[in-house]
């Protein structure tokens, strides 16, 4: 009986032995080449835009913007030295949305078509923020001009086209010219690493390692560009709500004031 067992334990062990050496050996292959099963390629499930170049990836990422319907574009953007926070929906048609500074404050603006508007509260309009923005002393408005802005405050001010600000302002509200200014990098294109963007995987194509600034690029479906970081540190722009429609229609005539030939000194 104790022979028998012992052939039985042999046999057991022997089994065991074929069991477990394959296991191991596929262990040390996952360690050393991610393999024995597991995917060894990062693209895939992906877009495949991964796999291209990195003025590939760059080249699909401005055609699928420039096809969208529409996007919605939001963080800061620095320019003439001055820094601006945009959250702004825009589409063909029009846009809106919000727009501040430290020296202009808050102002939200309101374009269809070629009628732009812009509404702000009556500290915007009075006047009363510090000139220059640099912490020195701010002049405070006027008896006439504090009046005249309470009846601006909260109210859709019409922008007129032959006003100096109105190009400017429709520049903020345009998705071609916000688009084709800022998805540029300058450089030499590289790719960077890849990231989750909003739960959404993305690989990066960056100008000269990231001076030349970079722009994340979805893996997911459409290639669409999600995140922007400006060369120079001009700022960082998330791009989101791809296609996605939203209203845009003119204010009520009660909503808005319309100054003529110009807006009203700011």
């Amino acid at each position: 009986m104790r022979g028998s067992a012992f052939v039985t334990l042999l046999r057991s062990s022997a089994r065991l032995r074929r069991a477990v050496v394959p296991v191991a050996l596929c262990v040390g292959m996952a360690v050393a080449l991610t393999a024995c099963g597991s995917d060894e390629d990062p693209d895939a499930g992906t877009n495949g835009v991964g796999k291209l170049s990195a003025a590939g990836i760059e080249k699909k990422a401005k055609a699928a913007a420039e096809s969208a319907d529409a996007v919605r574009l939001s963080g800061t953007l620095v320019t003439d030295g001055q820094t601006y926070k945009l959250n702004m929906s825009l589409k063909e048609a029009g846009g809106t949305g919000s727009v501040s500074s430290k020296t202009g404050g808050t102002f939200e603006l309101l374009r269809v078509e070629d009628e732009l508007y812009l509404k702000a509260d009556a500290g915007f309009w009075s006047h009363a923020d510090d000139k220059g923005g640099d912490g020195g002393t701010s002049t405070p408005p006027s008896e006439a001009d504090s009046e005249a802005a309470e009846k601006l405050d909260d109210k859709y001010v019409k922008v007129p086209e032959d006003d100096p600000a109105y190009k400017q302002l429709r520049g903020f509200t345009d998705k071609s010219v916000l688009l084709d200014g800022l998805l540029g990098l300058h450089g030499k294109r590289g790719k960077g690493d890849r990231a989750e963007i909003g739960g959404v995987r993305t690989i990066e194509v960056n100008g000269s390692e990231g001076a030349g600034g970079s722009l994340n690029v979805s893996l997911e479906g459409t290639p669409y560009p999600l995140q922007l970081a400006r060369a120079g540190g001009a700022g960082t722009l998330t791009l989101s709500d791809w296609g996605k429609d939203f209203p845009l229609e003119a204010p009520a005539k009660g909503e808005t004031v319309d100054y003529g030939s110009t807006l009203p000194g700011t």
